[in-house]
């Protein structure tokens, strides 16, 4: 059995209003940017770069505490794939996104829309905890805790 990790980020922006940024797949499903872990690579160097080889977006903020791993498996040319995916919660200074050749759009969205929004179930449940996560728990460099203007 092949295996594949990968390493990605839920990523936010917040001026008053929390929108998560959801790229959508060619193969039809909307997600989070993430991709392989490549030979030498921290997580943490991997989520940084297809955050901006995915997104063009830049400088990135990681939020201390919030980890997620997922576990699935897939077909990959009749072969099953034991895939693990780490997801880090990351805040972008920029709404401007520059979409890679792997995506066909992407979109920001509330919390609520971007739960509706998003394809898989690991997916919904780690925007919950990572939203939850935010909410509770106050962000370094920032006069105040963010909130949810819903």
């Amino acid at each position: 059995m092949l295996q594949e990790t990968s390493a990605g980020a839920v990523l936010f922006y917040s001026n008053e209003l929390i929108e998560y940024l959801l790229l959508h797949y060619e193969a039809g499903h909307w997600d989070f940017p993430k991709g392989a872990i490549e030979p030498g690579e921290s997580e943490l160097d991997t989520v940084r770069r297809e955050v901006w080889e995915e997104t063009g977006i830049k400088d990135i903020e990681i939020i201390p505490g919030f980890r997620r791993v997922i576990r699935y498996f897939y077909r990959k040319s009749r072969q099953l794939v034991r895939k693990t995916v780490i997801l880090y919660l990351a805040r972008s200074p920029t709404k401007d996104v520059t979409l890679s050749y792997e995506h066909v759009g992407y979109i920001w969205l509330d919390y609520e829309n971007a739960l509706r929004k998003l394809t898989f179930k690991t997916a919904k449940d780690t925007l919950r905890e990572a939203h939850s996560f935010l909410l509770r728990n106050y962000i370094p460099g920032h006069q105040s805790r963010l909130r949810d203007t819903r």
